[in-house]
């Protein structure tokens, strides 16, 4: 017979892992990386994400995180639609412009038009989704945001991009299509 434990019992909660120590594992788990985007007020904004999920296939949800404090968060906390990107081997440089705060992501060299609903697209990415914002569920200091993908295309160019380890990587013997 094994113990029940007794869950009325006050226990004190464990204490946090060092936040070194998270950031550190979380280097080594390996993402895809994609590009966020919204219009916002005073123009497209966008920002790198490593956290884009498949939520479910019937609705088809997608979730990703974003700071509070990310410069592009008001322009997405107010969004009804978002641009999700998935970025190609070929798009590093793409990934780490879209990372870098203060960048002028929209200007030159970045390729990009309005796509259904006005989002912004961006050119040559391997595949895109536009969402519909269908909730913000606060997670510490990120917004978890599940939107509903309303229109896209899977037929862009490229093997998957990777971030680990703090870069962006190709996968090794990926021969792609």
């Amino acid at each position: 017979m094994t113990a029940t434990p007794d869950l009325a019992s006050p226990r004190p909660d464990p204490p946090d892992v060092d936040p070194d120590v998270f950031r550190s594992v979380f280097r080594r788990h390996a993402a895809g990386v994609a590009v966020v985007t919204a219009q916002g007020a005073r123009g497209p904004v966008g920002f790198t994400a490593t956290s884009l999920a498949s939520v479910a296939v019937e609705p088809p949800l997608l979730s990703f995180g974003i700071s509070v404090g990310a410069s592009c968060w008001p322009a997405v906390s107010a969004a009804e639609h978002v641009g999700v990107h998935v970025l190609g081997d070929h798009q590093g440089e793409l990934a780490a412009l879209f990372a870098r705060s203060g960048a002028d992501r929209f200007a030159p060299p970045t390729r990009w038009s309005r796509g259904p609903y006005g989002v912004p697209l961006l050119d040559g990415v391997a595949a895109w989704l536009v969402g519909r914002v269908e909730g913000r569920v606060p997670a510490g200091d990120h917004r978890i945001v599940v939107a509903r993908a309303v229109a896209g295309d899977p037929r862009g160019p490229g093997g998957p991009l990777v971030h680990h380890q703090g870069g962006f990587h190709r996968l090794p013997g990926y021969a792609g299509r």
